[in-house]
C-alpha cells in the first residue's frame, strides 16, 4: 500500500533493570516510579544484516514510569549512556519513550507478583533515538526506531527487558 513504512530489524536490546523504587505522587498527579538500569550490564546489539554495526553496553541509564489514570497502562521514559566495543568504546546516548500494557502478565511483572514469568511480545512498545559523536555512528542519529519488547525472568537473576528494535523506513 503506497505511502504506508516498512520496518527494518535493527538491534535487540537487552536492558537489566534493578527494583523499582517509588518517588511518590507528583505535581501531575500520577506517581512516578524510578528504575535504575544496572550499570555496565545488558546490550544493544545490531541484526546481522543491519548496516550500522553496533555491540554495546549499558554505562548507566534510569526509566521513570507513570501509571496512567486508568490503570491499563504506564508509560516509560528512558534515558542511558551505551558504550559501543566496536569503535573502542564510543559513547552514545539511548533514549526511548514507551507504553506497556499492565493488564496480564506484564501486570504481573511489574507489580512484583510471586508468579510472574516470561512475558510474550506484543503488549510492550518503545519509539527510540540516538545521539553520537562517534564518527562512524554518525548515521545512527537521522533514523527513526520502534520497538516491541517483553520481560525476561529467570530465577537468581534481574529482570531484563528485551527489545526488538526496528528501523521505520520506506
Amino acid at each position: 500500500m503506497a505511502g504506508f513504512p516498512k520496518l527494518i530489524p535493527a538491534f535487540t536490546a537487552l536492558v537489566e533493570i534493578e527494583t523499582p523504587t517509588p518517588v511518590g505522587p507528583v505535581a501531575s498527579g500520577n506517581t512516578l516510579v524510578h528504575v535504575i538500569i544496572s550499570p555496565n550490564k545488558g546490550s544493544i546489539t545490531s541484526e546481522p544484516s543491519y548496516p550500522i554495526k553496533l555491540d554495546a553496553t549499558f554505562v548507566h541509564g534510569a526509566d521513570f514510569i507513570r501509571a496512567d489514570p486508568s490503570g491499563k497502562h504506564v508509560r516509560l521514559e528512558v534515558h542511558s549512556v551505551i558504550k559501543d566495543k566496536l569503535t573502542d568504546g564510543g559513547l552514545l546516548r539511548f533514549n526511548y519513550t514507551g507504553v506497556i500494557g499492565t493488564e496480564g502478565a506484564n501486570g504481573k511483572v511489574l507489580g512484583g507478583s510471586p508468579d510472574a514469568a516470561t512475558t510474550p511480545f506484543g503488549d510492550a512498545f518503545i519509539n527510540a533515538s540516538f545521539e553520537t559523536g562517534v564518527k562512524e555512528l554518525a548515521a545512527i542519529q537521522d533514523k527513526v526506531y520502534v520497538g516491541s519488547g517483553r520481560f525476561v525472568l529467570e530465577e537468581g537473576k534481574p529482570v531484563t527487558v528485551e527489545y526488538k528494535i526496528s528501523e521505520v523506513s520506506y
